[in-house]
């Protein structure tokens, strides 16, 4: 077809994302005048029904918005009360907060790689499809999924919304005995991370650059999980931090028409969380092992300063965090020795308290208010995907742009290519997948208005 006209495309429900949402995208004139991620699943209202609960219960409640990664937010809730009520935890119960922190990341990195994003770069429309011809790499990716449940079972009492986690720390936490087997698990996951690397290096990458700011935390000595401070990469490659408490006063949320999240900005930009932002704030940070299997698998070497922009070769990175989060839960565990109590006493306070996280999709923050008697009074929950939902529609944007310049593609094409920009970024919409329904409305001659779908 021509550039002439206009022409719309709506995905009404995208396949091999972690929740129900839909893509809608108006060409007019070879002109990509709209490119909107539509979340449309009702609001679930957490922060309402937090309000009026026992500061104890919001690491409990707040697992419940995710059940691929729920420790992701018992870990930002249980550091945003901890800091309203004046408690530091044990640095042992720091160690196993970030080893159980590694088994999310271990699991749904696995997840994302081999399920949900592997089969875009291989041309197979499902995981289903990948696995009959693919069968030993998916499988090796179910191994590593499942290295990383075993950690969240152990730790966490049962891999998905954990009931093992509490304010301070843990109701109970294993021996070192009841680590072993865990360690075993892990060493065969070891060479199944690094034969995962080695495997999406030799995947084939579209150009693209994402131009959005990027901010992850950042720890001074090591590779930022579950604590960190909030820090800014401009495209410029200028750089600026700030503290947890100060997370709203940069990043700003509104409502939009399109969509039951949030979108958010920062000092009124676009940004970015998740992967490419840590590896870009933080890969110098990274493991000997992880920075070696980053430079093998072409990112570069971090300690030099590589930066890795182009979202489609997020899997890469993705693939080197997570033999780096298997690494570190090897460290963890050969130099545990159980603290003498599995928590630290965390007694109500009246004031207000910040945490902030890296869930695997990006920078997750927490605030909650108190009053003297421990009753949550107030309470903010900022997640990854409604603070990069500005930045993926920007690149859908550019990726649709640039197709539309270079071959013109057919909607089938596009739409396709559309969803992978996408899968790229991980959009955790909540934990169900759907298959496509695609609806294409094009009209002709000069109008360019509103095509209702």
């Amino acid at each position: 077809m021509t550039h002439r006209g206009s022409r719309l495309l709506h995905v009404g429900s995208l396949s091999r994302v972690e929740g129900e949402g839909a893509l809608r995208l108006h060409v007019h004139d070879g002109t990509v005048t709209e490119a909107r991620l539509e979340i449309y699943e009702p609001p679930r209202f957490f922060e309402a029904f937090l309000r009026g609960r026992a500061y104890t219960e919001p690491p409990d409640i707040t697992a419940r918005v995710c059940g691929i990664c729920p420790v992701a937010y018992q870990m930002s809730a249980c550091a945003a009360i901890e800091d309203a009520c004046g408690v530091t935890v044990d640095p042992v119960i720091r160690d196993l907060r970030r080893l159980l922190y590694c088994g999310e990341w271990i699991e749904s990195q696995a997840l994302h790689i081999y399920l949900l994003h592997a089969p875009d770069f291989l041309g197979r429309a499902s995981a289903i499809e990948l696995a009959r011809t693919h069968r030993t790499d998916v499988e090796r990716g179910l191994r590593l999924k499942k290295a990383g449940n075993s950690l969240m079972e152990l730790l966490g009492g049962r891999a998905v919304h954990p009931v093992n986690v509490r304010l301070g720390g843990f109701y109970r936490v294993p021996t070192r005995n009841e680590l072993r087997p865990v360690a075993e698990e892990l060493k065969q996951a070891l060479d199944d991370a690094w034969d995962t690397v080695r495997w999406v290096a030799g995947f084939e990458f579209p150009d693209s650059r994402v131009e959005a700011d990027l901010l992850a935390l950042a720890e001074p000595d090591t590779y930022a999980i579950e604590s960190g401070t909030p820090t800014v990469l401009r495209a410029d490659g200028s750089t600026r931090a700030f503290p947890v408490r100060d997370f709203t006063q940069h990043v700003n949320e509104t409502h939009m028409p399109h969509s039951t999240a949030l979108h958010s900005r920062l000092d009124g930009r676009v940004h970015l969380t998740g992967s490419l932002a840590r590896f870009a704030i933080s890969g110098a940070r990274l493991s000997p092992m992880a920075v070696q299997a980053a430079v093998e698998a072409g990112l570069g070497d971090p300690r030099e300063g590589a930066v890795c922009r182009n979202p489609f070769r997020s899997i890469l990175v993705r693939a080197v965090e997570t033999l780096y989060a298997v690494g570190e839960a090897l460290r963890i565990i050969e130099g545990y020795e159980p603290p003498s109590r599995p928590y630290t006493e965390v007694p109500p306070l009246s004031g207000i308290g910040h945490g902030a996280t890296e869930a695997p999709r990006g920078l997750l923050y927490h605030r909650y208010e108190l009053d003297a008697d421990g009753i949550v009074t107030d309470a903010l929950l900022v997640p990854p995907t409604a603070q990069n939902q500005g930045a993926i529609e920007d690149d859908l944007r550019r990726t649709a742009q640039r197709a539309i310049g270079e071959r013109d593609p057919d909607d089938g094409e596009l739409t396709t290519l559309c969803e992978r920009a996408i899968r790229n970024h991980d959009p955790c919409i909540s934990c169900s997948t759907h298959f496509l329904d695609l609806t294409v409305v094009r009209t002709t001659g000069d109008t360019m208005g509103v095509c209702d779908v």
